[in-house]
């Protein structure tokens, strides 16, 4: 047993001063040593902590954590042009403060993530046209295909799947497992659509 963590402890130092010496700010990066020590946070995406990008993106809407796309999907979103109109609202920002958001959403996105779901989302996404919207993303659609429409757009406390924190308690911390739904005015719900 000792000679196995000796054996597990040096393959990850092995492993991870590599990942290490290529990255420019440590700070901001997950290492393949945080990564393989910390599975129960890995399981799901990274949450979002940059203030700049919740305080910018978040004062509109849920602030999605960058995992739940991948890079070309928010190279489209995060274009100013594309900004200009933003699913029919202007939001442009300053160039300085779109290049600080790229800069933290660009090695945060689903195919540069540890974590489990974002590679299932970054897996789903590759080699097809990149959405635009993460409820476009295969992987998102198929995890909510069984909740009944009247318990989303019909509902007046979620009304879109892009809603995310109305029903999943914990998204704010990159938590969206099924243990964590709670979807506002139906404490039970049966597939009946």
């Amino acid at each position: 047993m000792k000679t196995r963590f000796i054996l597990a402890a040096a393959l990850t130092a092995a492993l991870a001063s590599p990942l290490q010496a290529g990255e420019k700010n440590m700070q901001q990066e997950e290492t393949f040593t945080d990564w393989l020590f910390t599975f129960s946070r890995t399981k799901e995406v990274k949450a979002v902590d940059n203030e700049q990008y919740t305080e910018e993106c978040g004062s509109c809407h849920f602030a999605y954590p960058p995992g739940l796309l991948p890079t070309t999907s928010w190279e489209k979103l995060l274009a100013p042009d594309a900004l200009e109109d933003h699913f029919g609202e202007n939001a442009e920002l300053d160039a300085d403060v779109l290049s600080a958001i790229q800069q933290y959403v660009y090695p945060h996105a689903a195919e540069k993530s540890w974590h489990k779901r974002s590679r299932k989302i970054a897996n789903a996404t590759a080699g097809g046209e990149a959405p635009i919207r993460i409820t476009e993303v295969k992987y998102i659609k198929r995890k909510h295909h069984e909740i009944p429409k009247r318990m989303i757009k019909g509902n007046p406390d979620v009304q879109s799947l892009s809603n995310c924190n109305a029903c999943h308690t914990k998204a704010e911390k990159g938590t969206f497992d099924n243990d964590t739904v709670n979807i506002p005015n139906f404490s039970e719900w049966e597939d009946d659509d």
